[in-house]
């Protein structure tokens, strides 16, 4: 180009520079038209697993579907389907909002179980308990509600008072308000699984609080020693005594314990092999196992698809525990780690016991196994927590890939 002053002198062209194009990343996907911190390998983690586990409830169920509701083989996946939909909704949806808003929530929650579980009670019992809450076609275990008010009670008050976690009055006494009454009500359900379930969630948050550990001597040896004596020298808890006997002796059919379902599920471990019967395959849900959608699913995974397709599961369930245990730990405050360890671990918790009761290694006590058992609440609200989880990881120091 000439300079119009002075025309020998030419301007030098300066070398335009072009932006390199940014290195695709699934961080740069928005979802619902927002731009997304939040942990993709979570999310994928938990979309298999409840994709996998919709396949799986569907095979599982499809038979007992069949002869219960007049040859609707659609009707177990077809309620569980809507649930997935709208927890999955709602999970994207709790995942934008700020975690830290659950601190005033805590108490409403807290209060809002209480009186479920009141009610609860009040309720006919079904195959014995009283677990669901019936308002219409639609039932709800209040169960459910009640392990996330707790898992939230206990991480806003450890937040709250983590310098005095030390004393009885701040680190011991606010928690026991909490946890006694709940698991009172859950045990005259009887709902033991759960109960189990309450006290470890509560022993390890206390414990990730700081808590001395004198302390779980002094509270929890006078409860299982009093729970002890309850099942083995009174007939208070028949319930929990018959589980425990056909624990001890599944395949003796002499002892008048029934055992049939713990033996189906057996047979159906055994029989998938290391490859599996292949998908849909299974023998023993045809009416042999009893409610093979339920707690006892993945004795028809191990069938269909044998121990390797077993071990996958396994993994994907592993590595989401290991993930949120990651988010966790790195998030910007105290009460996103305590409130995220105890989601985790509560899903860590219900899958182990749920695979130690199908293969007999303690006795049957009705946990169902995450994403994969039927049961509409249970996944709703397992889902809203999984939204809680990604929520907190926005703010954690991870690289989100």
């Amino acid at each position: 180009m000439l300079n119009k002053k002075n025309p020998k002198k030419q301007e030098k062209i300066k070398p335009q520079k072009f932006k390199k194009n940014k290195k695709f990343s699934l961080r740069n996907i928005k979802i619902l038209g927002i731009r997304s911190g939040l942990d993709m390998p979570f999310l994928i983690l938990v979309l298999l697993l409840v994709t996998i586990g919709l396949v799986m409830m569907f095979s599982a169920s499809y038979p007992n579907a069949f002869y219960l509701h007049k040859g609707d083989s659609f009707f177990f996946i077809r309620n569980q389907a809507i649930f997935a939909i709208v927890g999955l909704v709602l999970m994207l949806f709790v995942s934008k909002l700020n975690y830290q808003s659950l601190k005033i929530l805590h108490l409403p929650i807290l209060i809002t179980s209480f009186v479920l579980l009141l009610l609860v009670l009040a309720m006919p019992p079904i195959n014995g308990v009283r677990r669901w809450i019936q308002l219409g076609p639609i039932g709800f275990q209040p169960s459910e509600i009640t392990k996330f008010a707790i898992i939230l009670s206990f991480a806003t008050l450890i937040d709250k008072n983590f310098e005095k976690m030390g004393t009885f009055k701040y680190g011991i006494l606010p928690f026991l308000i909490i946890f006694l009454p709940s698991a009172a009500l859950l045990a005259l359900e009887p709902h033991i699984s759960c109960t189990v379930i309450v006290i470890l969630l509560a022993a390890i948050m206390l414990f990730i609080g700081g808590i001395k550990l004198r302390w779980f001597a002094y509270v929890l040896a006078p409860m299982l020693g009093f729970l002890g004596y309850l099942v083995l020298f009174t007939n208070k808890l028949t319930y929990a005594n018959s589980r425990i006997a056909g624990w001890l002796n599944p395949f003796d059919s002499a002892s008048g314990v029934d055992t049939w379902q713990t033996r189906q599920g057996l047979y159906a471990i055994g029989s998938g092999g290391i490859f599996g019967l292949g998908l849909g395959n299974s023998r023993q849900k045809y009416l042999y196992i009893p409610e093979p959608q339920n707690d006892f699913i993945f004795a028809v995974v191990c069938e269909e698809l044998g121990f390797i397709g077993a071990v996958i599961i396994l993994i994907l369930f592993a590595t989401l525990i290991w993930r949120g245990i990651v988010i966790s730990i790195r998030a910007k405050d105290r009460f996103g780690t305590l409130l995220g360890l105890g989601l985790t671990m509560q899903v860590g918790m219900q899958m182990i016991l749920n695979i130690a009761v199908v293969t007999n290694t303690i006795p049957n006590t009705g946990i169902s196994l995450p994403f994969f058992s039927y049961g509409g609440t249970s996944l709703l609200m397992l889902l809203v927590q999984m939204g809680i989880i990604l929520s907190i990881s926005r703010g954690s120091n991870i690289e989100k890939t």
